[in-house]
């Protein structure tokens, strides 16, 4: 991947990241797929509860990568967050901004630590931050990944067979169903 496209999508994520926590809301993990270094769009995960539900929600992240064909996948999620909604253990660095870059054969574990300002609480005890970016790790060729982001990762790769004449389209469709925010960009628009 290019180096400005790659700056441009950890642009892309630091700032939804941002804006979810100034509204006092957990950033939802984001997929960035991309088709002979075009980016699809721009994914994030349904609504999902803990346990169960929340590792099949994140998984499900790669339906779309599998029926665009994708060449490179980006998907971004915080620490805490994942591993809260999945009952994982919370692993170190956190708060932190992960972000893997994919293709076919392997993958390169991004993190970007920050620590928290806070911005606001709600008179329900809700807090609204500010992320306050330390420096990024080095990046981690095949670093190692929570349970549901391998997942995503390992099907993201995973061809999808639907008799259908868009099973791009079919799938977006389905997906935005069952409660994912999709935005497509203009050249994968349908």
């Amino acid at each position: 991947m290019e180096a400005r496209i790659w700056d441009g999508l950890v642009g892309v994520a630091k700032e939804a990241y941002t804006a979810s926590l100034a509204e006092g809301a957990v950033p939802r993990p984001l997929m960035m797929p991309l088709v002979r270094g075009e980016l699809v769009g721009l994914f994030w995960v349904r609504a999902i509860k803990a346990g169960q539900d929340a590792l099949a929600g994140i998984a499900e992240l790669a339906n779309i990568d599998a029926a665009a064909s994708v060449d490179e996948a980006v998907l971004a999620w915080g620490t805490h967050d994942v591993a809260t909604a999945c009952e994982l253990p919370i692993a170190s660095p956190a708060p932190c901004l992960n972000m893997v870059l994919a293709i076919r054969d392997g993958h390169v574990l991004h993190q970007f630590p920050y620590s928290e300002q806070l911005l606001s609480r709600s008179p329900k005890g809700w807090a609204s931050v500010a992320p306050d970016w330390r420096t990024a790790r080095a990046s981690q060729p095949d670093g190692e990944l929570v349970p549901p982001i391998q997942a995503t990762v390992n099907f993201s790769f995973t061809s999808i067979e639907l008799d259908r004449p868009d099973p791009f389209g079919i799938t977006v469709l389905l997906m935005e169903e069952d409660g994912y925010r999709i935005s497509l960009t203009e050249a994968f628009t349908r």
